[in-house]
């Protein structure tokens, strides 16, 4: 989160003059502050014991850094398409609908391109999310990247879009007395990739905002 060069010269001086962390937090939200900016200038000195507060470092946005994330999550949406495209191929043809028979020719050349695209995007994705974890590890003011936390959220709103859809979907086909064994499995098969995805994402944020604590 942005903070105020106001907010920022407020806490500095503050602790500048021995004023503790805690009572500067209480007059701040007194005053009208949000507690996340509160927070937020907070951390932004590091709590040691020196003569003068102690800015962190703040993090900053490289180009090789956007490219890495970029790929990363790129990869990352094209993994979780095909691998949906793959599974629903092979759900057709196990319940072929009477109705709207589809050409096993076009089946054959939608699994193969899924298939295809798992093969080229799924070690991308994985060698990527290796890197990225690697860097994370090595430098911790890195899990506050401000492109990582933009992409993580957007991540996170899709995979919420789609479960709240795929949800929907579920009961409006139970309430219209339409659920098939074939709908039920793709919608089973949409909620398990987009689920994961959403856990996972969120799980990661949680560590990054757990790891910004001072």
């Amino acid at each position: 989160m942005a903070v105020s060069n106001e907010l920022t010269e407020f806490v500095r001086a503050s602790l500048e003059i021995g004023v503790s962390r805690t009572r500067i937090a209480e007059t701040l939200r007194l005053a009208g502050w949000k507690p996340e900016q509160v927070s937020a200038a907070l951390e932004e000195f590091a709590p040691l014991e020196f003569p003068i507060p102690v800015p962190r470092p703040q993090p900053s946005l490289s180009a090789r850094e956007a490219f890495m994330y970029l790929v990363l999550f790129t990869t990352l949406y094209i993994v979780a398409y095909h691998l949906g495209s793959l599974v629903f191929d092979f759900i057709n043809r196990a319940f072929p609908d009477p109705a709207a028979p589809l050409s096993d020719i076009g089946v054959r050349s939608g699994i193969r391109f899924s298939v295809s695209s798992l093969i080229v995007a799924l070690p991308v994705f994985l060698y990527s999310s290796r890197l990225t974890n690697r860097a994370t590890e090595l430098d911790a003011s890195q899990r506050l990247s401000p492109v990582r936390r933009w992409l993580t959220y957007l991540t996170l709103f899709m995979a919420a879009c789609i479960l709240i859809g795929d949800v929907t979907s579920l009961v409006f086909s139970l309430l219209g007395g339409d659920l098939t064994t074939r709908f039920v499995l793709k919608v089973l098969t949409i909620g398990v990739i987009a689920g994961t995805i959403f856990w996972y994402y969120l799980s990661d944020l949680a560590a990054d905002e757990k790891e910004a604590k001072p």
